[in-house]
């Protein structure tokens, strides 16, 4: 098994005791191969490359940066998945320049981090906005109206990825996210997309009243990245708590052996990332060493 690691770690992108004008240039000058570098001998393989740090450091995938991360490659046999922007885009507004507006620069990422030849894109099909009615109190009825909405506005949304950039299907994996799982499927059975299984958006409540271990046979078909966090499991009733979905293993109730357990009976090979700090990463990687040795 691959268990790989984010890029986006604080720790690193803004080091505390910097006074403004340090970070300000910090940030200008931040080296994303040297952070892959680091995180890579740390023994994490894949690194998931977060589009949403353009927002901050647009250099980051420019040109000069995109050769860096490729030389580093082929230098160390690092290898690569891209979580491509959530932060401020909206693939399913139903407002059609706010849908457009979201759809163009993530065609321009996917275009920017081809050379890199990344293993999986993982895409957010909903955003924030889908999220927020997902979650309030409304008839049942109407939610599934309402959401139906959402779920045809992502539809022209990964129509048009899939068309402008020419990628195969495949290598699209949408996430299991704060939208009910059975609409998630549909698109990515719709448009033969993979799906990359979150654990905890899917324990947590996030995709509906799903067990995390029925929501993994479902995906097993298409499953190409699971991003293997802990939380506490949901039960009918609860409140849903948004921000409670990335812990280290071990602090929730994901069961990791039998999931471990399971994706080594299916086959499965693809990354494993841990979307966590490096030392909630390094804790969980002792779990699952733990896990494996019994």
């Amino acid at each position: 098994m691959r268990f790989g690691i984010m890029d986006m770690q604080l720790a690193a992108l803004l080091p505390p005791g910097l006074r403004p004008q340090e970070m300000m240039a910090h940030i200008a000058g931040f080296n994303h191969a040297r952070l892959v570098r680091d995180l890579f001998e740390r023994g994490f393989n894949p690194i998931e490359l977060s589009c949403d740090l353009a927002m901050f450091m647009p250099h980051i995938f420019g040109p000069a940066a995109i050769e860096e991360l490729a030389a580093l490659r082929a230098e160390t046999g690092v290898s690569y998945t891209v979580h491509l922007p959530i932060w401020s885009v909206e693939p399913a507004a139903l407002l059609e320049p706010v849908r457009l507006g979201s759809v163009q620069p993530t065609i321009d990422l996917i275009r920017a981090t081809l050379p890199l030849q990344p293993e999986v894109y993982v895409y957010h099909a909903t955003g924030s906005l889908a999220g927020e009615f997902n979650r309030i109190p409304l008839p049942a009825e109407g939610r599934a109206v309402i959401l139906r909405q959402f779920q045809a506005r992502a539809r022209e949304s990964l129509r048009t990825l899939l068309a402008e950039t020419g990628m195969p299907s495949r290598q699209l994996a949408i996430e299991t996210i704060e939208f009910p799982f059975d609409l998630t499927l549909e698109l990515a059975e719709e448009f033969n997309l993979s799906l990359c299984l979150d654990t905890a958006h899917i324990l947590c409540g996030f995709s509906g009243p799903i067990d995390v271990f029925d929501a993994l046979e479902r995906t097993l078909p298409r499953l190409t990245e699971v991003h293997l966090n802990d939380a506490r499991r949901w039960a009918p009733g609860a409140t849903v708590e948004y921000g409670a979905d990335h812990w280290a293993l071990g602090a929730g109730d994901l069961d990791v052996g039998r999931l471990l357990d399971r994706l080594q009976a299916a086959q499965f090979n693809g990354p494993l990332v841990l979307e966590l700090t490096v030392p909630e990463a390094e804790a969980s990687m002792a779990v699952v060493r733990k896990t494996l040795a019994r």
